[in-house]
């Protein structure tokens, strides 16, 4: 089992930077994919980026490409999602996944997840 814990989330103003983290524990993440996704109000949960934990091998949803950085730290077991010159839409609640093996874009592809953390960006 992987327990995940995200934070960092909060009220943020549109154009303003923000790094969410999610803490792993339970098992060693080698060979694991740590993602993150995102479910924006009324919408479906949808691929944000995903790191691959040995190597570090990254991965963005094309709209997401440039925004948005994925970083991990080996010493602490956690990963984090930096969001540059934040929008209105990107409003929403952001989860943290891990799945064994490598990277995906699709939701149903990890077991586990996080609580999430809600993100609002005001104009």
């Amino acid at each position: 089992q992987v327990q995940l814990v995200e934070s960092g989330g909060g009220l943020v103003q549109a154009g303003e930077s923000l790094t969410l983290s999610c803490a792993a524990s339970g098992r060693t993440l080698s060979g694991y994919t740590l993602g993150w996704f995102r479910r924006a109000p009324g919408k479906e949960r949808e691929f944000v980026a995903a790191i691959i934990w040995s190597g570090g091998t990254r991965s963005f949803a094309d709209s997401m490409a440039g925004r948005f950085s994925i970083s991990r730290d080996n010493a602490k077991n956690t990963v984090h999602l930096q969001i540059r010159s934040l929008k209105s839409e990107d409003t929403g609640v952001y989860y943290c996944a891990a799945r064994e093996g490598f990277g995906s874009r699709k939701t149903n592809d990890y077991e586990y997840w996080g609580q999430g953390t809600q993100v609002t960006v005001s104009s």
